[in-house]
């Protein structure tokens, strides 16, 4: 259940930058850059999929500009599973996440 992302990857000309376009802007005009040793703890869409992307590992910096999403991999790092991480942004019901009924909202 959520709200599945449209993600198209593309490879940069600069080696070891890859790009993606996606189906819905995360930052209006801000842009929106992380790295590795930052704290993030916002709760903002943009925050989250960098949190995400952090855990999937291999990536040296994040760049986010309105629906362009634009990461720098770690030396031997690989984009693979960054798409899938950032199309599942507004999926909340994942495997093994049980999904709450009507009878249980009735019971509280």
């Amino acid at each position: 259940m959520g709200q599945p992302v449209t993600v198209i990857e593309k490879p940069s000309l600069r080696g070891g930058t890859v790009r993606y376009e996606l189906n819905r802007a995360l930052t209006g005009m801000g842009h929106e850059r992380y790295s590795p040793d930052d704290v993030i703890v916002g709760d903002r869409p943009v925050d989250v999929l960098a949190r995400r992307i952090f855990e999937h590992g291999g990536v040296d910096r994040l760049h986010i500009n309105g629906s362009v999403v634009t990461v720098d991999l770690a030396k031997g790092g690989s984009s693979a599973g960054i798409k899938e991480v950032i199309e599942g942004l507004y999926t909340y019901y994942r495997p093994g996440v049980e999904v709450p009924t009507f009878e249980d909202a009735s019971a509280e």
